[in-house]
């Protein structure tokens, strides 16, 4: 039977009032979402069902690293955290500038630290090929950037509004616009991924992905506010995005922790 989004709508509530219950019983607030989300399906098919494999890294220290994707093959240039200059031509859509800084529990600013972003384009549709969404290309936006933070942990990216685009968790399925993020730490087996939505998006009540981090307020802490001070006069919209690694106040990070 083909789930509608009034069943997910349903499951929603129900993981919401599951939720509200085991933390009036005295359960601790969970900031990030558990793996066996119902309403997002394909995290049942995701969610471990063997033990962690062990690696005997006191022979080779790098032994995991090997298994792991390799950063570029460049350093990082003055336009790579520029999506709007990446190419011969402009690309298509609202330009947007989104900053922030990295930190951790204790608000101090996690320096010198890779963070890579990829994004859909404004019509929600992201220069893969596995992509399935039939919505147009734009040969001038590839939709992937990268910067270091700065000694205050601050990021800098200049790029287009992605567009929402459907997906097949069930019937009539959309995603709110967002940014994927991904920082690196000192080695890949210390990355984080996670990703930043825009304020008042009128999908986010439809979105499991969204949804499954229970906690009201560490669901906040995925959205983005709009600051006037980071727009570029007749150029684009400015929007601010800390991101913090651990404690009570920490970014959803996508797998847990």
């Amino acid at each position: 039977m083909t789930l509608t989004q009034h069943d997910i709508d349903q499951e929603i509530a129900a993981e919401h009032a599951a939720y509200e219950k085991r933390v009036a019983d005295g359960a601790p607030v969970e900031h990030h979402p558990r793996r066996d989300y119902a309403p997002y399906r394909s995290s049942i098919l995701r969610h471990p069902q063997q033990p962690p494999i062990t690696i005997d890294v006191t022979k080779d220290p790098e032994l995991v690293e090997l298994h792991s994707p390799a950063f570029g093959e460049r350093d990082i240039t003055g336009i790579d955290n520029d999506l709007t200059r990446q190419h011969t031509g402009e690309p298509v859509g609202e330009r947007i500038t989104v900053s922030g800084r990295l930190l951790d529990r204790d608000g101090r600013p996690v320096r010198g630290q890779l963070i890579e972003i990829w994004q859909a384009n404004s019509a929600g549709r992201y220069a893969h090929q596995r992509e399935q969404h039939d919505a147009p290309l734009d040969p001038n936006f590839t939709g992937v950037g990268r910067t270091i933070t700065d000694a205050e942990g601050r990021y800098h990216f200049t790029t287009i509004q992605p567009g929402p685009y459907p997906w097949r968790n069930h019937l009539n399925a959309w995603r709110p616009a967002h940014i994927h993020f991904s920082m690196f730490g000192r080695a890949f087996t210390q990355r984080l991924v996670t990703q930043m939505y825009f304020p008042s998006d009128p999908l986010f009540p439809y979105d499991p992905i969204i949804q499954s981090v229970t906690d009201d307020a560490a669901r906040q802490r995925l959205v983005a506010t709009y600051d006037h001070s980071l727009s570029v006069p007749e150029f684009s919209m400015g929007y601010q995005w800390d991101i913090v690694l651990d404690g009570p106040h920490a970014t959803w990070i996508e797998e847990g922790r």
